[in-house]
């Protein structure tokens, strides 16, 4: 993603935890070494994208701020913590303005929701959010996702074997376990979106309410939201509302087949609306359909953005009055 918006690098430094070795990837036609990260491995660096486990950013976020580096981190280890931002650019990027050394990329799937929950709050307000997601395998990692396109093979045949752990297959299956549960009953990823969404926002007391549920598709996340408005609003007006926003596009014409789905989504960075319709059971009601690639939007573009807001830098990759290097 770094290459296809033209972000403006001077150089790279591509760290691993524990799976350095001998493996590179190529970036702007030049093969880079993967490097083991050390403690002298952000000496120098502008900026550092964390893409791993909890542990190795809370191991590392640190070491990385105290070299210089701003830090954008993509794991769940500092979103809950009150002087950490949360951002999607699009929803509260004016957070960036004060250029934090620390910022958190929020959820896959909380990311395509308060894109669309976000225009509602401003024009007519919120009281209440209920959601039911859809999360492609490829949120699981690539093992999982693995484990999905054997069990696919498998399944063709016979029953699909369930995953290496014993726990039920991704293929052929729904599976309403997403992360731990919590002593709440919910799933970890469930209440996820509940905090993230009140923290985005900046509506700590939204009732908000969510299931979490992987679907055996590969990439592209899907949610079903249904809100309570303060004040009503049509199912047009909110479609006029969602096309005038960047980033989200209004994919809505059942009639001829026309709805967000995943495989529409996945490599796209558009939050993708439809299946917008009056809530029947309750006046100031509505009811859509949403989806997303969650490996960019929901993952490496929104980190991107927060990146380029940062450091003044145009999606063309043009950094107004400063050289634009990342060592």
């Amino acid at each position: 993603m770094l290459e296809e918006r033209g972000f403006p690098a001077g150089s790279v430094r591509l760290l691993a935890s524990e799976r350095g070795g001998a493996r590179s990837l190529v970036f702007r036609g030049v093969s880079h070494a993967i490097e083991p990260v050390t403690e002298g491995s952000f000496a120098s660096v502008e900026l550092a994208l964390f893409a791993c486990a909890n542990p190795v950013s809370e191991a590392w976020a640190g070491i990385a701020r105290a070299a210089g580096a701003l830090v954008v981190d993509n794991s769940s280890a500092f979103r809950y913590q009150d002087e950490v931002p949360l951002v999607v650019p699009e929803v509260n990027g004016e957070l960036l303005e004060r250029c934090p050394a620390l910022v958190a990329n929020p959820n896959c799937s909380t990311i395509a929701v308060v894109m669309a929950l976000a225009p509602l709050a401003r024009a007519v307000g919120l009281e209440r959010v209920e959601v039911a997601t859809y999360q492609s395998v490829s949120g699981a990692g690539s093992d999982a996702l693995e484990e999905l396109e054997s069990g696919v093979r498998f399944g063709l045949e016979g029953d699909p074997p369930p995953r290496r752990d014993g726990r039920p297959a991704y293929a052929f299956n729904v599976v309403p376990h997403i992360d731990r549960f919590e002593e709440n009953g919910y799933s970890r990823e469930e209440m996820k979106i509940v905090w993230e969404t009140r923290k985005i926002l900046g509506l700590p007391q939204l009732a908000v309410t969510a299931t979490a549920v992987r679907v055996p598709v590969r990439v592209g996340h899907a949610a079903a939201v249904t809100v309570s408005l303060k004040q009503a609003l049509t199912a047009d007006e909110a479609r006029a509302l969602w096309a005038s926003v960047p980033g989200i596009e209004v994919v809505d014409d059942p009639l001829r087949e026309r709805y967000p789905t995943p495989l529409e989504a996945a490599g796209r960075d558009a939050v993708l609306i439809g299946r917008v319709r009056r809530d029947l059971s309750q006046s100031r009601g509505l009811v859509f359909f949403l989806a997303s690639d969650n490996l960019r939007k929901g993952a490496a573009t929104n980190a991107i953005q927060i990146a380029e807001r940062l450091l003044g830098v145009s999606a063309s990759g043009v950094r107004p009055g400063r050289a634009a290097e990342i060592r």
